[in-house]
């Protein structure tokens, strides 16, 4: 059996490049964020480029949702400026969030819709005419696996299958720019496996994915550029490669985020209970 065919990645705004130059997606520039005294994100500049499957990593608190939000309109920043192939996100949010797709961290969906009505009501709301829909509802539900859910309400799924929903929700408009926090967080392996398959065959077709994750293993095995965040800035980011520098990841990382800490003064730890 052949795999259904996606929604191929476009946007209805087209900015000219210089021949043989790399067409950059998503670029911040100073992005900044306050939470009183505490800054969470400290003047970020990003560059993503066109095609690109770039994985946001750094510890808890570094910034990466804040940052994301910002990316997707759902945050406000206090400085700089977020572009989507070109267009400033929060100048002009119209246009820039047509080419945008989004999985936030905070999964709120309308749980009380059964999937196919949440798969319609995405498409509707992005403008989409009802037979697009229905065609694209088709091959998204086949492509996640989702056949035997789509007359359920949401607020019936598993956890993986409301974020396989929420992601299909976000496809469904052929956007230009996936932007995913946390897209396997809760997700079992064959599952993620297959959204893996999705999402690459989305980049090879022109799309541009940029995800956070915790798991080092798959960020270093399906993205070719990472972004490292701390304390509310880039430490290193480039391709996979660059940043790992020929260490693995998860060593680069531990590294960039302040080392391994020693256990020391738990021995009281190894005297067991009788």
């Amino acid at each position: 059996m052949t795999a259904p065919e996606l929604p191929q990645s476009s946007t209805d705004t087209e900015v000219p490049e210089e021949p043989g130059a790399v067409e950059t997606v998503l670029d911040l520039r100073g992005l900044t964020k306050r939470f009183g005294d505490t800054v969470a994100v400290d003047s970020i500049d990003l560059a993503v480029a066109a095609g690109s499957f770039t994985g946001i990593v750094g510890p808890n608190g570094a910034g990466k949702t804040t940052t994301l939000s910002m990316v997707t309109g759902l945050l406000r920043p206090d400085g700089g400026t977020v572009l989507v192939h070109g267009i400033d996100v929060w100048a002009e949010p119209d246009r820039a969030k047509r080419a945008i797709g989004v999985l936030p961290d905070a999964l709120r969906l309308f749980d009380r819709l059964s999937g196919a009505q949440l798969l319609h009501y995405a498409g509707v709301l992005r403008g989409l005419d009802a037979a697009t829909v229905r065609q694209r509802t088709a091959d998204l539900v086949a492509a996640f696996g989702l056949e035997d859910a789509t007359g359920r309400l949401v607020a019936d799924y598993s956890a993986g299958m409301t974020k396989k929903i929420a992601l299909a929700a976000a496809m469904i408009h052929s956007p230009r720019l996936l932007v995913l926090d946390e897209p396997f967080e809760s997700v079992d392996p064959v599952s993620a496996a297959n959204i893996v398959d999705i999402l690459q065959r989305y980049v090879a077709a022109g799309g541009t994915v940029v995800l956070s994750s915790h798991g080092m293993d798959l960020i270093q095995r399906v993205c070719d550029h990472v972004a490292v965040i701390v304390g509310g800035k880039v430490l290193a980011a480039g391709t996979t490669d660059e940043v790992r520098g020929g260490e693995s990841l998860e060593e680069r990382f531990v590294a960039l985020a302040g080392g391994r800490r020693a256990a020391a003064g738990m021995e009281w730890l190894h005297s067991f209970v009788e």
